[in-house]
């Protein structure tokens, strides 16, 4: 499979997360694409490495940061390896389910969209803590304002994109603030981000959860700084 092109690249950033990487994998698998899945370790201490050592698939691409650098900075670690056509973030953490994946992608490979985000909240209000629910809300708003357009859900980790306009914003992220550079830089470039809607089964922090609170508020300032003074 070297050098060939593919329609779809998914993006794994994955940092300990041994207890579903192997379901996910298997998920992924089962997607009906022509694809090809690369997955970054950040750095995983726990057992991920090990599991991600045992995968034998030429679909598969794997890569291995000596040290956690954030979600961001295995994303960008993963760009200049993308053959595909679109290319989409998939976290390991099972929230997002891989079987929606051909529905997101879909306006991108006819050619009718440049971006697609997944949505948890076109179909109501899904299962979350409710301070999760509201800052979802906040964030949503704020990037609605930037972009004078209508935004139900900017933190959603479903972010499909063309591959070559995810290649042109110059991404400097390295942590979990991607969300925020690439709506903002999106917004900047006036290109509209067509929304579907998507399942959500959330996790708890006890059950692995990385988002802290803090990373809200590193999301609004991300918001404001590409959109309006980078």
């Amino acid at each position: 499979m070297a050098g060939k092109t593919v329609k779809v690249s998914i993006i794994v950033p994955i940092y300990n997360e041994e207890k579903t990487i192997q379901e996910l994998i298997d998920r992924l698998k089962r997607v009906p694409l022509e694809k090809e899945v690369i997955i970054v370790d950040d750095g995983s201490t726990d057992g991920t490495r090990e599991i991600l050592k045992k995968i034998k698939n030429d679909d598969f691409r794997i890569f291995y940061l000596p040290r956690n650098m954030g979600k961001g900075a295995a994303i960008r670690a993963a760009l200049p390896y993308v053959r595909g056509e679109a290319v989409v973030i998939q976290d390991a953490d099972l929230e997002y389910n891989p079987a929606e994946l051909p529905m997101l992608l879909q306006p991108i490979l006819e050619g009718k969209e440049e971006v697609v985000y997944g949505s948890r909240f076109l179909k109501g209000r899904p299962r979350m803590r409710f301070l999760n629910f509201i800052a979802n809300k906040i964030l949503a708003w704020t990037a609605s304002l930037l972009l004078g357009r209508r935004l139900t859900d900017e933190a959603t980790c479903y972010k499909a994109f063309r591959t070559s306009l995810l290649r042109s914003l110059g991404l400097k992220c390295k942590g979990f603030e991607f969300c925020p550079e690439v709506t903002a830089k999106i917004g900047k470039k006036g290109i509209r981000i067509k929304e579907l809607p998507i399942s959500y089964n959330p996790r708890t922090k006890k059950e692995g959860k990385k988002v802290r609170w803090k990373d809200g508020f590193i999301a609004l300032y991300t918001l404001f700084k590409y959109r309006f003074f980078s």
